[in-house]
């Protein structure tokens, strides 16, 4: 069976699984690491077609379930009972999933800005209504394609300075085909909508509140996921890197209370 690459980082206190985006890396992780591992024992796990995960051909492993269940392999692996886990963007669709088939392992969740995870089924169909025309165009121009995507890092406005070239330096690694399987066989069925209100962990919503297309899934999760805390931080969709410290701390305090 083909593993998504992780590592785990030296720390102290219980595991964290940390998830990055779309077109993103370990690398998304960079400002964060030193502060969680006070606390914490980082894990940093990377998708299918990023970083140093394989792009397996067969698109069974993209199915969301099937990447749920790469995450219950590797807490296998690590020998641990129970552990935290975070997704930023896209990743959230994986850990809120996680969460919700497995919430006996999970102390309690993090995710920060995530259409993808809270879209309803009617703006799924509008995000995704192009997705086959995508993969085709990634399978036709290869990196040329992904450099064109709004979300390549190459495009990226607001961060601070110095990381976009940290996420820059994994963006060779990205798969277009990997990256192609993802956006036709995991996101249409990526959102959690309709399920978040059967959670069963201990949430944390770290929300990025300077993007605006955000605030209407902030409401909805605030409405719709038991118990949620949100706490707003003054960055944007890549509120972990852009609010760095905001974010740190408000994932410690959360580890701290839930621990």
């Amino acid at each position: 069976m083909e593993r998504m690459y992780y590592e785990v980082h030296e720390g102290n206190g219980p595991y964290l699984l940390l998830i990055h985006g779309m077109l993103s890396s370990r690398a998304q992780w960079t400002r964060n690491l030193a502060a969680l591992s006070t606390k914490t024992r980082p894990v940093v796990l990377e998708l299918w077609g990023h970083g140093r995960s394989p792009s397996p051909t067969d698109p069974a492993p993209y199915e969301p379930e099937a990447m749920a269940a790469q995450l219950e392999l590797t807490r296998r692996e690590l020998g641990a009972d129970k552990w935290f886990v975070c997704g930023q963007s896209f990743g959230a669709t994986v850990t809120l999933r996680y969460s919700l088939l497995y919430p006996e392992h999970v102390h309690g969740q993090v995710f920060t800005n995530s259409t993808s995870a809270l879209a309803t089924p009617e703006k799924v169909k509008e995000i995704y209504a192009d997705v086959n025309k995508l993969a085709g165009n990634l399978a036709k121009n290869g990196q040329e394609g992904l450099k064109r995507m709004r979300i390549h890092p190459i495009h990226a406005k607001r961060l601070p300075p110095g990381a976009q070239q940290e996420l820059m330096a994994d963006a060779h690694l990205l798969n277009p085909l990997g990256i192609a399987n993802l956006f036709q066989v995991t996101s249409p069925n990526a959102s959690l909508s309709e399920f978040v209100h059967g959670t069963k962990v201990p949430t944390l919503l770290v929300a990025g509140e300077k993007e605006e297309r955000f605030v209407p899934h902030r409401k909805y999760a605030e409405e719709n996921i038991p118990g949620i805390k949100v706490v707003g931080v003054d960055g944007g969709h890549a509120c972990n890197i852009e609010a760095a410290e905001g974010f740190n701390a408000a994932v410690l305090d959360f580890i701290q209370q839930h621990s």
